[in-house]
């Protein structure tokens, strides 16, 4: 690989608006503003009151939760666990799920593109595996998202160009390694959100037609999904909402329940 394996801290640029609004909120705690157990004002609240959009308040959220200064109950909101001091890691912020996931769109959208094009018989052979596997009712989740990596991974590899699979692979890097990434990923497994089959067996039947601009669409389609699942993962109420409904298809269903 090209890119070094370590986790880096994003740029404060203007346009990161997730992060001014945290740095914000970071200040209002160090003023006394709110004090250790508060309750934070709702998201909607939060949103009105900076000028932001609910998504920009949702990863603040995460940023706050990965230096520890705030606890998010289920069904409850977020509270304070306590105030900032001066230590570097209070004002350092690192790649969001969301906007990894957005580069994945942009990038592997190009790639699935690409691959259409270049892809062997052996590769979507490989690429079917991969989906039955996901399939399997019995799959743990660290194997289900193995899986899904293993994917998007092969069709990188089958556009043939090196600098795209380098980045591709850097991407699910920070997936794994930004704990803003693994914070809000995992608030998503526990939502009971798993790799979808069905989407990614669109994308390798567009790859066996050699269908660029379907192959296009349907990575940018699947990772646009991948968005909502990431959203609702941060919806007050959400994962206990979910947990009820999963619960309710187990019992229903059994074993065979899908996830």
């Amino acid at each position: 690989m090209a890119f070094k394996s370590q986790v880096r801290s994003a740029p404060a640029t203007a346009d990161r608006i997730y992060e001014r609004l945290a740095r914000q909120l970071i200040g209002e705690l160090a003023s006394g503003r709110y004090k250790v157990g508060d309750r934070l004002p709702a998201e909607r609240e939060l949103a009105a009151e900076y000028e932001v959009s609910r998504p920009a308040v949702r990863e603040a959220m995460i940023a706050l939760e990965v230096q520890g200064l705030i606890e998010v109950r289920i069904g409850s909101g977020a509270y304070v666990r306590r105030l900032p001091g001066n230590s570097e890691e209070e004002s350092t912020f690192h790649a969001t799920a969301f906007e990894v996931t957005e580069a994945r769109l942009l990038f592997e959208g190009a790639a699935a593109s690409l691959a259409a094009a270049h892809i062997t018989d052996q590769e979507l052979a490989e690429l079917d595996g991969l989906v039955l596997q996901m399939r399997r009712p019995d799959l743990r989740v660290g194997e289900s998202e193995a899986a899904d990596r293993a994917f998007h991974l092969l069709i990188a590899k089958a556009t043939r160009n090196p600098v795209v699979l380098d980045t591709v692979e850097r991407l699910w890097e920070l997936r794994t390694t930004s704990p803003e990434c693994i914070l809000l990923h995992e608030k998503s497994r526990k939502a009971g959100n798993r790799p979808v089959p069905d989407e990614h067996e669109i994308i390798a039947s567009a790859l066996r037609r050699g269908d660029a601009a379907e192959a296009r669409i349907a990575m940018r389609a699947h990772l646009s999904q991948v968005i909502d699942y990431l959203l609702f993962a941060t919806e007050e109420r959400a994962l206990e909402e979910a947990r009820r409904a999963v619960a309710s298809t187990r019992e229903r269903y059994g074993r065979s329940a899908s996830l």
